[in-house]
């Protein structure tokens, strides 16, 4: 390909992309993090300088990220019920709560992850020793008593 070619596409592609005013950058008041967080857009000012805005997002990213927090939600009451009826241990609850799977805690905790597995069952878990669930309440940033006690749970 020749060099003028290459220049040809090179000015094409950023001819294509829309430079964002400042005043244009989102800013959706029913956000739902209520303003707490924002995210930062690189917009232009009045005179043509890149300039970093805040925002705190747009109607339709605020709608997915508070359907992913429903969905969230729903897992944790889900493992909370379980732990409740004796179906799944503490781990499960604390491990959906904070937003870990089986894979991150095993890296947390040094543990292979069908080890971990195995510790969501209440049979397992029942027979860890001291220093095993130290390193979950550690890797929940819990207290021991925390997450053996499912009434703290409630």
């Amino acid at each position: 390909m020749s060099r003028s070619r290459r220049c040809n596409r090179v000015a094409h592609f950023s001819l294509s992309l829309r430079t964002v005013k400042e005043e244009e950058v989102p800013q959706d008041d029913a956000n739902m993090l209520q303003g707490k967080f924002r995210k930062l857009y690189y917009a232009t000012d009045g005179s043509a300088h890149y300039k970093g805005v805040g925002s705190v997002g747009w109607e339709p990213e605020n709608v997915v990220l508070e359907q992913a927090w429903e969905d969230i939600r729903e897992r944790v009451a889900e493992a909370k019920e379980k732990v409740l009826a004796g179906e799944a241990s503490p781990v499960l609850y604390h491990m959906e709560r904070t937003l870990m799977t089986p894979d991150i805690l095993a890296g947390h905790i040094g543990w292979p992850a069908f080890v971990v597995r195995l510790h969501l069952r209440p049979f397992f878990f029942g027979r860890l020793g001291r220093k095993t669930l130290e390193k979950y309440a550690y890797a929940f940033q819990i207290s021991l008593e925390e997450l053996t006690d499912i009434t703290k749970i409630k």
